[in-house]
């Protein structure tokens, strides 16, 4: 109670410094404007997901620059970048967020590849009333059942994905059939029981779920009951380095008149998928599927620091930062959670994909994603656009719990 009150304090404070003309560039309660902000970026710069930590990293940076015009300031203030590795390690993470927290005294935490990484520190930022921005660690637990008014997520979440694939699937099959396949594992149970819903909800009917064991290797028992079942869809959930994509083609199933959706995954796996190029499915991210200013930068950007086009983990890093610099271009420096929260709930802020606004209710950011067919390429299928879903269509529900 006495948190919020000082909220409301705060708050009133800032507006009547603004209406009265204040030096916005002067923060009210952060000190001297010449005091650099610190950010603490943890990610996974080694481990399991190292890639996706990376990818972050470098779309963070150049969202920095983006969103400062290469000054590296924001209201007359430094920005200081802390970052630190978690290793893809629950214990490491929780270790090196409250190093940041604690010894380091940072203004705002971002990052986490890892949803298990994020899940072990959100109470952290509850304790130590500080703003955490994640990005992209996207279990719906996290801005779920899990998640405290300081946590802001940037990027999609899983529910989001289940909502998207159901809106492709159901489009082109209204009250169609679908087969699931996926590792035998929580992700493959997590990845797969939304999506189930979401298509039960389309008025659709999932006929069979196949389970394989998240280190097979043989799927033709798998995909000869799928392709019994006669399905209009089958929709693949896989991550890992024996995908089914070689299998599936050399079944059949496509040319069989099952249509195979999945989320078109980052540029190491779609290097596997020439097998089923022509499926149709949805992607939160290809380089050659937005067409913006932001996405134009951040494409020309990384071609020059890294030699490569981004990947489809990039532009959350963007995103994660231009949604910092944005809430800290509207409180003039702040950085009091007090005063951070108010401005970021509905706040809208610009992205590689567009523009992006966090619910209200539960700090999700709302975003396209895009219907895709995987067309040809010479180092990998490539994803076409076929359209934007709106963010509207791939609302996830809202399950967290306020006071």
């Amino acid at each position: 109670m006495k948190r919020r009150l000082l909220a409301s304090i705060l708050s009133i404070a800032f507006i009547l410094s603004t209406l009265s003309g204040c030096d916005s560039s002067k923060p009210t309660g952060s000190g001297d404007s010449a005091e650099p902000i610190k950010i603490g970026a943890i990610t996974s710069l080694s481990g399991a997901l190292q890639d996706y930590g990376e990818q972050f990293q470098k779309g963070f940076n150049i969202g920095l620059e983006y969103a400062t015009n290469g000054t590296n300031t924001v209201a007359g203030r430094p920005i200081e970048v802390i970052w630190e590795d978690t290793t893809t390690t629950p214990d490491v993470a929780k270790e090196r967020t409250l190093k940041l927290l604690d010894s380091d005294k940072v203004d705002i935490v971002t990052g986490f590849a890892s949803s298990s990484d994020a899940a072990a520190c959100l109470d952290l930022a509850e304790e130590y009333e500080t703003v955490m921005v994640l990005e992209p660690a996207a279990a719906d637990t996290l801005t779920g059942p899990l998640w405290n008014e300081y946590i802001f997520r940037t990027g999609r979440n899983t529910a989001m994905d289940a909502e998207a694939v159901a809106t492709v699937i159901m489009d082109k099959f209204p009250g169609g059939t679908v087969a699931t396949l996926a590792p035998d594992s929580t992700f493959g149970h997590t990845g797969v029981d939304p999506v189930k819903a979401a298509i039960e909800k389309r008025g659709g009917t999932v006929v069979v779920q196949e389970y394989a064991p998240a280190d097979a290797t043989d799927f033709t028992p798998y995909i000869l009951r799928i392709k019994e079942s006669k399905p209009d869809y089958l929709f693949v959930v896989w991550a890992g380095a024996n995908p089914p994509w070689t299998q599936l083609g050399e079944n059949k199933v496509m040319e069989d008149g099952i249509e195979v959706a999945t989320n078109l995954p980052e540029v190491a796996t779609l290097k596997t998928m020439f097998p089923v190029v022509g499926l149709h499915g949805f992607s939160t991210y290809h380089y050659n599927l937005p067409e913006n200013e932001i996405n134009d930068f951040l494409v020309k950007k990384h071609n020059e620091y890294h030699g490569t086009n981004p990947d489809i983990f990039t532009p959350g890093g963007t995103a994660a930062a231009i949604a910092i610099v944005t809430a800290l271009e509207k409180s003039g420096g702040v950085t009091d959670a007090d005063v951070l929260i108010p401005l970021m709930e509905g706040m809208e802020f610009d992205s590689p994909t567009g523009l992006r606004h966090f619910r209200p209710e539960d700090h999700q950011a709302m975003q396209v994603i895009y219907e895709c067919t995987l067309g040809e390429g010479e180092e990998y299928p490539v994803p076409q656009l076929v359209r934007e879903i709106p963010s509207e269509d791939v609302a996830p529900p809202i399950t967290n719990i306020r006071d």
